[in-house]
């Protein structure tokens, strides 16, 4: 209208004419919606979508200003001598490497205050500042988680005591499914991949299913890229104790709606240190070279790729990755008889893999969708996955096997073991709002086919189904309060396959038969859970409380084991009358919030009428064992309580610190081992920290250095044939910088994990019952170096 009203006055008094400008960029890119003023006038006009702007101006001599973000500020002169005048505006790119603006949000914080349940959000950071050997050794500095140590590249979580299959770890909205009952066998997760995760502690049966008995870790699904942009990352990572290299590559692109975001990680690391050079398997003494614990080298490589279409209201995404390591056990702590073991041959290289070694692949295909319509947020994932896995093992004949492995046998005579596992997924849930009701229900399907091999027998082959319905109310009374309530109903049904031995035995009466080791077994199962909770939350002040029941249907391992698990030197019977396992829990959480003050209590009460464990035996097996003890699965009641502490104290701007405690009880309330606790229970914990960061430091880096100081106590709570742990005191140094280069900005994180090199025996490790300490001092290394391309809409 301005335009409009000016020109008008000029062709009031005198001829105008046309002045058709076009404005670029220093590559000739047309720019639009650039303002481009007349000097020491009102006069402007905009670019069009074409770069195209236009005046209709007299006759005489104008200056023309161009002030644009982003651009060195331009200034042309123009004659118009009665005629049309044609111009280009040329613009040339000016780059700013400003201060680093961090912006905060508060959604996490607010999902936290809403939910019942205790959960924790674990961004990329702390996982860039505290990167173990694995995701799940990287959580476990959080109070209330631990881990089941398998070497130096695997591990599984514990949540609270509980894990195997009591703890799902959802990806991308699936539940990862490996084989994951055995004590030996760690998650394929690559946590370079990872960018948040959630933690549940406690039962969260009611969304994730019937696994989630003692808690769930969710790893959320990558942030897609911006719109029009293109970068990726490259991480590098070094380990001193096991000479670990490793290194992984992101790459991504966005348009408006279409994006693909890929990433590929590989590490490779040797056998692992440890701070003695003398260990007593089973009262055997091993001898270790230079402290290497023989053949525990490894590597891992990854592949993700991810591709979707993206608009306002509905959104695609398919996920794929694979995942592969081999590793190696440590030789002497495999198979009937350590003193077997060519030392020489293992400790000529602390790089070689040999037998006993595990090769583990994880493929996974998921597709989720979301689509936003009226008051519904509906939500539909499928998912594939395939798990297989292989042990390699020397033969060593054992019961009535054959002393030489028959060359007529169609299975390798190095393949121990082999497990191949399909699951076909299924979620789908719709969220609505209703006034101050916000409504969710859902249903998880899922089909199981795992396959076995090998010449040993232990788990035999299953198929699984199961099915579960659930709805949730979470109901807003007022500002501060918030009443939530579950309901949730399972059915599955689990299919065991029989196995019968490929060599003779001899039977009581005399005879020679291939005795049957497992029968065809088929089971249903069902059962109704429920939950319900508060939130109080009063400025400063938060309340959590949350009661429910829970149930897990027993696995394939309780039902039908019969065999011997070489890493145990035991022989293990499955049950197939086995109940399904019941619990009741109560989660609490206080918390305290100021500007310098952070404190959270959060104590829990759990109760199992029938928890499934592993009771150790009088009995000893001849026919396949050579002798090992027999250990049964049997139910019997349990109560557990405990809790962890939080306080975070903030001294000023560059000083920080906080305290983190744990404490757990267990108790077998019937059954043979009355009075004794459960298997890997953890001891009590504290751990110290203080942080130190300096506002300047090389310029504006952004830098910290912290250390950790852990007080963890003697376990002498046990349960045979555990046996007790001594308490520890442990230090753990962190330091990193954030540099910019240019204008893309370099992260390097460094670590010294057990700074003064303590032997200690961790209660929750796999080899702990060996009395095989953990890994010594260990320099960890990282840098990442993201960088974006130049990229045009």
């Amino acid at each position: 209208m301005l335009l409009f009203s000016t020109c008008f006055c000029l062709g009031s008094f005198a001829q105008t004419y046309l002045v058709n400008g076009l404005v670029t960029d220093g590559s000739h890119h047309p720019l639009a919606g650039i303002t481009v003023k007349l000097s020491k006038t009102n006069v402007y006009a905009l670019s069009d979508s074409l770069g195209k702007f236009y005046f209709q101006l007299a006759d005489g001599s104008y200056l023309i200003q161009v002030n644009a973000m982003g651009f060195h500020p331009l200034t042309s002169k123009i004659v118009v001598d009665g005629k049309a005048v044609q111009m280009v505006l040329k613009l040339q790119s000016h780059i700013r490497v400003l201060k680093e603006v961090t912006i905060k949000s508060t959604a996490n914080e607010e999902r936290m205050r809403e939910e019942s349940l205790n959960i924790e959000i674990i961004k990329a950071d702390f996982i860039q500042r505290n990167l173990g050997g694995s995701l799940m050794n990287t959580l476990q500095r959080l109070p209330g988680i631990k881990t089941i140590g398998i070497g130096s590249g695997q591990s599984k979580p514990l949540i609270r005591g509980l894990g195997f299959n009591r703890v799902v770890v959802v990806d991308k909205g699936i539940k990862h499914e490996g084989q994951q009952w055995g004590a030996d066998h760690g998650l394929e997760i690559d946590q370079f991949a990872t960018e948040e995760v959630e933690l549940i502690k406690g039962p969260a049966s009611f969304a994730y299913g019937a696994d989630a008995i003692g808690g769930a870790i969710n790893i959320k699904a990558p942030v897609m890229p911006a719109p029009n942009s293109f970068g990726g990352d490259v991480n590098l990572i070094g380990k001193s104790n096991n000479g670990l290299f490793g290194t992984s590559v992101r790459l991504f692109q966005r348009k408006e709606r279409l994006f693909f975001d890929g990433r590929f990680t590989y590490q490779n690391y040797g056998d692992y240190r440890v701070p003695t050079d003398i260990l007593y398997v089973y009262d055997f003494a091993v001898g270790l070279h230079k402290n290497y614990l023989r053949n525990t080298a490894g590597g891992e490589s990854g592949i993700h790729f991810n591709a979707g279409y993206v608009t306002e209201k509905f959104k695609t995404i398919f996920y794929l990755s694979n995942t592969y390591s081999k590793s190696g056990f440590f030789a002497n702590a495999h198979g009937l008889e350590p003193r077997r073991v060519d030392t020489e041959l293992h400790d000529a290289s602390a790089r070689d893999i040999m037998m006993p070694s595990q090769q583990v692949n994880h493929f996974k295909l998921i597709n989720r969708s979301t689509l936003v319509t009226g008051n519904h947020h509906l939500e539909l994932e499928l998912g594939y996955q395939r798990n297989f896995r292989q042990e390699y093992n020397h033969y060593v004949n054992h019961g009535y096997m054959p002393a030489v492995y028959p060359a007529t046998m169609n299975i390798p005579i190095d393949l121990e073991r082999e497990f191949d596992k399909q699951v076909y997924s299924l979620m789908a849930k719709n969220q609505v709002k209703l006034g101050k009701h916000h409504l969710q229900v859902g249903l998880n399907g899922e089909i199981q086919d795992n396959l076995i091999n090998g010449w040993s027998f232990l788990v035999p082959a299953f198929q699984q189904k199961s099915l579960g319905l659930y709805a949730y109310d979470k109901f807003k009374v007022n500002d501060k309060l918030l009443l939530h309530g579950a309901l949730r109903y399972d059915l599955a049904q689990l299919n065991l396959f029989s196995y019968t031995d490929w060599f003779f035995s001899e039977t009581a009466s005399g005879s020679q038969e291939k005795l049957l080791r497992a029968a065809n077994l088929s089971r249903n199962f069902n059962s109704l859970v429920w939950s319900v909770g508060m939130n109080y939350n009063a400025g400063l002040f938060e309340l959590k409380a949350n009661v429910g029941k829970s149930f897990r249907i027993p696995i394939a391992k309780e039902l039908g084991a019969n065999g011997v698990n070489y890493h145990y030197f035991s022989y293990e019977k499955g049950n197939p009358k086995l109940d399904p396992e019941q619990s009741y829990q109560a989660d609490f959480s206080v918390a305290f919030k100021t500007e310098k003050w952070q404190a959270r209590l959060s104590p829990f009460f759990n109760y199992f009428p029938n928890y499934i464990y592993l009771n150790p035996t009088s009995a000893h097996d001849y026919f396949y064992g050579a002798g090992n003890q027999v250990f049964e699965y049997a139910e019997s009641e349990v109560m557990r309580y405990g809790g962890e502490a939080q306080v975070k104290y903030q001294f000023g701007k560059q000083w920080g610190s906080e305290v983190l405690v744990e404490y757990l009880y267990a108790r077998q309330l019937s059954g043979d081992k009355k009075g004794y606790t459960l298997p890997f229970s953890p001891p009590a914990s504290a751990l110290f920290n203080l942080t130190y960061s300096p506002q300047k430091f090389l310029g504006n880096a952004d830098t910290y250095f912290s250390l950790d100081y852990r007080i963890t106590s003697a376990q002498n709570n046990i349960v045979p044939p555990e046996r007790k742990t001594a308490g520890y005191n442990l230090f753990n140094f962190q330091a990193g910088m954030r540099l910019h280069i240019g204008q893309y900005p370099l992260s390097i994180s460094a670590q010294v994990q057990n700074v003064f090199n303590t032997r200690y025996l961790n209660h929750t490790s796999f080899y702990r019952l060996i009395s095989l300490p953990e890994q010594g001092r260990n320099v960890v290394l990282s840098v990442k170096i993201p960088f974006n391309f130049k990229h045009h809409p």
